[in-house]
């Protein structure tokens, strides 16, 4: 089974978060926990099923992870991209004086 961390955007703002290790949601994609076998996937499900209900969260997924040079990597690069950011700098960034 591949490595499975739980992601999910937050209801108030939209933000990415990630599920951590201390049983709360990180904007930090370091901070994520990770699912190793299948009951733990299932955990991840029920609590992304409670948050819901509680309406912290919505679009929550279990996305495939590896590690690279002892740091977590989404496989996908649509993660990828929701873990670090914009893929380009702000319009304002790039104009000239």
């Amino acid at each position: 089974m591949s490595l499975k961390i739980l992601t999910a955007s937050r209801l108030t703002d939209g933000h990415p978060v990630w599920y951590c290790t201390d049983g709360g949601w990180s904007k930090e994609f370091s901070n994520a926990a990770v699912a190793d076998t299948s009951l733990a996937c299932l955990l991840f499900e029920r609590v992304a099923k409670q948050a819901i209900e509680k309406n912290e969260i919505v679009d929550a997924t279990l996305v495939d992870v590896e590690t690279r040079d002892g740091r977590l990597v989404a496989l996908r690069l649509r993660e990828r991209i929701r873990a670090n950011g914009p893929t380009i700098t702000s319009y304002a960034q790039n104009q000239s004086i």
